[in-house]
């Protein structure tokens, strides 16, 4: 069977949501980055897809660094890298035979690029769509077996609480 892996044209994406799109235009990119691995993390755990989400070094001048956020594997550019080049590359070296390699980028000259190396493009518009369907689903799947669990943390009956209450002194008034 082969491995899906999505690879995230991190700042494409963030440019092409709402919700992250009004964050980076008030100038608030860390928010937009962190909203962003969010929603990827809470996706990949529901489809069980491994990713790779790359920001170039656009906003942060010479980062040049990797780590992992909840299971997703994200990068930095050197400064002098677009993430273009840097998933362009990834696409060369990543896709075979045991790994089907999809980009999620809205770039239209990035996509072709990336398709002719034998990976699938989808675009940040439609890549928003399978995220919302997944919450979708993934909701809706979960909230019969919700409801039938029982509630733990109940409040106590009206009962219990007058057991717990304590009782007046008995005084030897006469």
């Amino acid at each position: 069977m082969r491995r899906h892996l999505l690879l995230v044209d991190g700042y494409n994406v963030i440019g092409n949501w709402p919700e992250l799109a009004k964050l980076k235009a008030t100038g608030h990119f860390d928010a937009a980055r962190d909203r962003l691995l969010d929603i990827l993390a809470e996706y990949r755990a529901h489809e069980n897809a491994d990713m790779i989400v790359v920001f170039d070094a656009m906003y942060v001048p010479g980062i040049g660094e990797n780590y992992s956020k909840w299971n997703l594997k994200v990068v930095f550019t050197q400064q002098d890298e677009t993430a273009d080049s840097y998933i362009e590359r990834l696409a060369n070296d990543l896709n075979g035979p045991l790994v089907q390699l999809s980009v999620v980028t809205s770039d239209q000259a990035e996509q072709w690029t990336v398709f002719s190396r034998g990976a699938l493009r989808i675009s940040s518009r439609e890549f928003y769509q399978e995220i919302r369907r997944s919450e979708r689903e993934f909701n809706h799947s979960t909230d019969p077996f919700i409801m039938r669990e029982p509630k733990r943390n109940q409040i106590w009956s009206k009962d219990q609480l007058k057991k717990t209450r304590p009782r007046p002194a008995q005084t030897d008034a006469p």
